[in-house]
């Protein structure tokens, strides 16, 4: 017969019992007095700021508390606990003021229509019927844009009493409910034109240096416009070309909110500067002449496409790219995105607006007796141009293309003297006339102090930037 005897307890009752004890009041610990990775893991927020004192020393807080939380390799996430305490009142957030449901201003979304917009107020078709044959004018007010504010202001009953919308920094338009039905009235604010210098050295492009310079899109294309009987900004550009003015700047309220005509200007191109200088004669026509009078304009701009590059030279043995074979190239070639604008390079008629043969879309001008150019390959042609019309220099008369026997969109432009075709990019061109003797002393009173102002602007400006 086996017995079997009881093993005696590891521990004894008395000393499970302490162990309890110890562990019941080690935990009690723990949640009164929480460790220091949970002390830096809790940030109080006080949102209510009544002034700048409590701002920054909430401010102080956050960054002791982010101190804190950086400090402790456990704390990888910051708590933020909002619940109040002693030292800090319950956050509040004061409401928004309560909106005028009389005065309401609605932003014209993309594929609104007026009717959309006065649908968003609650006003009814019939009341926009009448808006709208109150008088011509008042239809301006369905040339919406997107991001165009309007703000109307309604009676009592809901129905309109006014609506009013800025278009511009310069123009705005405003319908106000009199007894007669509604009045339209548009206000134009007449801004202060004051002078303004810029100076720039090219690095890449001209559009980059003068974007660096502080000139917009389109006064860097009047700049280029005065210079381009002298410069052919399609191959001529150079790194350290350098270019200044002095134009005006339209200002309201102290903003700058346009600009108008340049006034002078230097170009400095390959080494040889051109000055030009805005002049008005007694008739009021407005041309550029150099700074001791000659004129800037000639007979013909020197490149018709603005900033194109040239694809291909005037060549008498150049191997045609359609036909593959030995054929004369008797024009240059611009290459440029489609759609690009072709002016004209000279005041007169148009000898042929339509297709040519190999050409395509092509426009051939007349210029008096002497002179003849050929535009072809558009893509189309601009408003207005068809044979037998006249045209003016620099008006647009189509666009770049890559119609009839053409690889890719770029216009050819071909000039020909007395019927025999020459290099455009070679051929001297004719000059227009100087400025007139009788108008010389006037010219030469506006010139010199304009030259004299750029001068010490230039000097100012590198004296400025050698102290740097």
């Amino acid at each position: 017969m086996t017995s079997t005897t009881k093993a005696p307890p590891l521990y004894p009752k008395s000393h499970i019992l302490a162990a309890s004890g110890v562990a019941a009041l080690l935990s009690l610990a723990l949640l009164v007095f929480p460790s220091r990775e949970v002390e830096a893991k809790k940030t109080y927020l006080n949102l209510e700021l009544d002034n700048g004192a409590e701002y920054a020393e909430q401010q102080d807080g956050l960054e002791s508390a982010a101190s804190l939380t950086r400090q402790s390799p456990f704390a990888s996430t910051a708590v933020t606990d909002t619940s109040t305490s002693d030292e800090s009142q319950a956050a509040q957030v004061a409401p928004p003021p309560e909106s005028d449901p009389l005065h309401r201003i609605v932003s014209v979304e993309n594929g609104d229509t007026l009717s959309t917009v006065f649908a968003k107020v609650g006003l009814s078709a019939t009341t926009l019927h009448t808006v709208l044959n109150s008088s011509k004018e008042a239809k301006q007010l369905t040339r919406l844009k997107v991001g165009q504010a309007l703000e109307f202001k309604l009676s009592a009953d809901g129905q309109l009493e006014s609506l009013h919308s800025k278009l511009s920094d310069l123009e705005s338009i405003a319908l106000t409910k009199s007894d007669n039905g509604f009045s339209f009235k548009r206000k134009l604010v007449k801004p202060e034109v004051q002078t303004s210098y810029s100076h720039g050295v090219i690095k890449s492009s001209l559009f980059l240096s003068a974007k660096r310079a502080g000139l917009s899109h389109s006064l860097t294309m009047d700049l280029a416009n005065v210079f381009g009987y002298d410069i052919d900004f399609a191959m001529d550009i150079r790194e350290g070309d350098e270019f200044e003015l002095i134009y005006e700047k339209k200002v309201v309220d102290g903003k700058q909110v346009g600009t108008g005509n340049i006034l002078s200007a230097r170009f400095t191109n390959r080494g040889k500067t051109y000055t030009a200088v805005r002049y008005t004669n007694k008739q009021g026509n407005s041309s550029y002449y150099s700074a001791n009078g000659e004129s800037m304009r000639k007979a013909f701009i020197r490149t018709p496409v603005d900033f194109a590059r040239i694809s291909s030279r005037f060549s008498t043995g150049r191997r045609h790219p359609v036909l593959n074979k030995i054929r004369a190239h008797k024009g240059v070639d611009y290459a440029a995105p489609r759609g690009t604008p072709i002016k004209a390079a000279g005041d007169g008629r148009i000898v042929l607006a339509g297709r040519h043969g190999g050409y395509g879309n092509a426009v051939i001008i007349q210029h008096g007796q002497r002179y003849r150019t050929l535009y072809a390959h558009m893509n189309g042609f601009a408003k207005g141009i068809r044979s037998g019309g006249n045209v003016k220099q620099g008006q647009i008369i189509g666009y770049i293309g890559t119609t009839g026997l053409s690889t890719g969109p770029h216009l050819h432009y071909e000039f020909q003297v007395n019927g025999v075709h020459v290099d455009p990019l070679s051929q001297k061109l004719p000059m227009a006339d100087p400025i007139a003797s009788s108008e010389k002393a006037r010219f030469m009173q506006l010139s010199k102090p304009l030259m004299a102002q750029m001068d010490k602007e230039k000097s100012t400006m590198l004296a400025l930037n050698n102290q740097r």
